[in-house]
């Protein structure tokens, strides 16, 4: 039973697939973050050089 349990590999792959989706997510979440500021001040930018209403 041990045996056959450490040789068993059909989870593996759904492990697999859950860590480069997890890695994945971090990556989005931080690009999403540092571009996000950026954009932001762009926007404040445009936003102070029209004249006021």
């Amino acid at each position: 039973m041990i045996k056959r349990f450490l040789t068993d590999e059909n989870g593996t792959t759904s492990i697999e697939y859950a860590v480069i989706a997890g890695l994945i997510a971090m990556v989005v979440i931080v690009t999403v973050g540092l571009i996000g500021e950026e954009v932001g001040a762009v926007f404040t930018n445009v936003a102070a050089g029209f004249p006021d209403a």
